[in-house]
């Protein structure tokens, strides 16, 4: 526990998380340190949870997975990491549909240029939706 609080605290130094607005360089930097150095064993896919967490406060985390199955989403709660203890927070006016389609254009500019985008690619699945969804594969 007192590991993810150092990086919570470690991530609002830097200036990541808590944003009024959802930008591609905050999104960037949370991704960078969400990733760990070393992947645990057995991780064969990525998403993306979203979560409105109300009154225009969002929140996204990443999860890596031990399976991957096309057809049926839930091989995302086979998890073997997750930043449940440290998502990306941030406030917005925007409705669900935007929210997800923001985040959507920023983890593909991520996948474009980010410093992990090949290790994310390099998995089975690479997924984003809102954890009471569906997922959108990438």
């Amino acid at each position: 526990m007192a590991q993810f609080q150092f990086l919570d605290i470690l991530l609002s130094l830097f200036g990541i998380g808590n944003d009024k607005e959802l930008l591609y360089n905050t999104f960037e930097k949370w991704v960078n340190a969400s990733l760990p150095a070393e992947l645990p064993a057995g991780v064969e896919a990525f998403c993306f949870n979203l979560y409105d967490d109300g009154e225009g406060k969002w929140s996204v985390e990443l999860v890596g997975a031990a399976s991957f199955d096309k057809e049926n989403g839930d091989w995302a709660c086979d998890e073997v990491f997750s930043t449940r203890e440290h998502p990306l927070r941030w406030e917005s006016g925007k409705s669900w549909q935007e929210v997800q389609a923001q985040v959507k254009a920023l983890l593909s500019e991520y996948l474009r240029k980010g410093k992990h985008a090949a290790l994310l690619r390099s998995r089975q699945g690479l997924a984003l939706g809102f954890v009471d969804g569906d997922l959108e594969l990438l």
